[in-house]
């Protein structure tokens, strides 16, 4: 695993073995930000981020690399909130991070009070999790944390749809690549 471009390009991350970890692969994080960025190298700088579920931070340090001036890693497990804090270390990153240990549940309305809007939410719960994407669409749609241009894109099962519409948050588009899919969503 490695970071695709930017600052960082081709520097390795970490993973653990044995925890549910289930890192966005390379290339599926690639065509990701291929389409956030949409031929514009610069479209992401000075951009605020949620990764939720954040596992090895990949997507958020993607997303780093790539100007983002904010990245808010959300990691229930002490492992895994440990190997984001390792994967940042590693890559020299010491500012416009924030690694939250706690359960998505009870940081969004955290990040809400802090005052905190994002440009980009990735959720990424482990597959066997079904009704945690629901649960975080809904709690999403229904907070502050998002601004009508704001991007949520959630990775998923290509099998598992995790629906369209949460109050006024809509499904605008999903990819498909191998056995994983991407969804995502904008209010509207």
């Amino acid at each position: 695993m490695r970071v695709i471009a930017g600052k960082y390009r081709s520097r390795p991350l970490r993973s653990l073995r044995g925890l549910d970890l289930r890192p966005t692969a390379d290339r599926l994080r690639e065509t990701l930000f291929n389409v956030l960025t949409a031929g514009n190298p610069d479209a992401l700088a000075g951009t605020v981020w949620l990764d939720l579920y954040a596992g090895t931070g990949a997507v958020g340090i993607e997303a780093i690399s790539r100007g983002a001036a904010m990245v808010y890693f959300v990691e229930s497990s002490a492992a895994a909130a440990g190997l984001v804090r390792q994967n940042l270390q590693s890559l020299g990153v010491i500012t416009g991070f924030e690694v939250l240990q706690q359960d998505v549940a009870r940081s969004l309305p955290r990040l809400e009070t802090d005052g905190v809007v994002a440009d980009f939410v990735f959720l990424d719960p482990p597959y066997r999790m079904e009704a945690a994407y629901r649960g975080t669409l809904d709690a999403l749609a229904q907070s502050r944390l998002l601004k009508p241009q704001t991007a949520v894109i959630a990775e998923h099962q290509k099998r598992f749809d995790p629906g369209d519409a949460f109050a006024s948050l809509h499904r605008y588009r999903k990819l498909q690549q191998g056995d994983a899919a991407l969804s995502f969503y904008r209010i509207g």
